[in-house]
């Protein structure tokens, strides 16, 4: 296994770090998962974040690994990883990671990149499944993720294939958040990122250490956003559509 090396971490993913909601969803018919995925989503658009204080902010971290870029012509989702950020601190003991059976072969580059295998996704669940307790691990917490039009564009293709809804949540992009706090650097890939600020690689295109990963660089964010006097969600967003192109 491509991640061998980092154990600990894949047995907190496995353990989800999920709470109570959680086991509520086990055993559901799908009429019943598309009622869950509905009533979070009806959630979420009822839930005011704009006046939410960045210092104090709960987010969702998360990434996705996939077959591919173009969700509505065939590429599925292989796995999903989050963790749980309050403000400046990473709560690594929150996670979700999960496979997900994406019911068609795994490109074998996908496979050398992410360390899934076809015989590794036969055993896992379904994407309603997954989806289901990835947003019982969510909730009503804003999301953050790198690059978010990939995430975005396949988390969408699969409510509405599995709900008919689309993504409620708000969702904030690190690389645009890194070229407003730093417009002169040369690239704003995620490895770019990491040595700019000092956080450690471990395993790359593992969703669950992606995430993490990610997680550290947004709390380093987090300090940088509010030196500049920035203390709500709403502001951060504000200044982001004046600054960022």
């Amino acid at each position: 296994m491509k991640d061998a090396g980092n154990g600990n971490m894949w047995r907190a993913g496995k353990g989800g770090g999920l709470r109570g909601a959680l086991s509520s969803v086990f055993g559901l018919q799908q009429p019943q998962h598309q009622a869950f995925i509905r009533s979070i989503m009806k959630e979420q658009r009822q839930t005011s974040v704009f006046d939410l204080p960045i210092q104090d902010l709960n987010a969702i971290v998360f990434d996705l690994e996939t077959t591919g870029f173009h969700p509505y012509n065939g590429d599925e989702i292989i796995s999903i990883g989050a963790v749980l950020t309050v403000g400046q601190e990473v709560v690594e003991q929150e996670t979700f990671y999960s496979l997900v059976n994406p019911g068609r072969s795994i490109p074998q580059h996908v496979v050398e990149l992410t360390g899934i295998s076809d015989s590794m996704a036969a055993d896992a669940p379904e994407l309603k499944e997954v989806l289901t307790k990835f947003l019982a691990f969510v909730q009503r917490r804003i999301l953050v993720a790198h690059g978010t039009g990939h995430d975005k564009q396949f988390l969408n293709a699969a409510l509405w294939r599995t709900a008919k809804i689309h993504l409620s949540h708000r969702v904030l992009d690190t690389i645009l958040v890194a070229k407003w706090l730093r417009p002169n650097l040369p690239a704003y890939d995620l490895d770019t990122l990491l040595d700019v600020y000092g956080i450690p690689v471990t395993t790359r295109h593992h969703a669950l250490s992606d995430a993490v990963m990610t997680a550290h660089l947004w709390t380093k964010f987090i300090a940088e956003i509010s030196e500049r006097n920035i203390s709500s969600l709403g502001d951060l967003y504000a200044h982001l559509s004046t600054h960022v192109t």
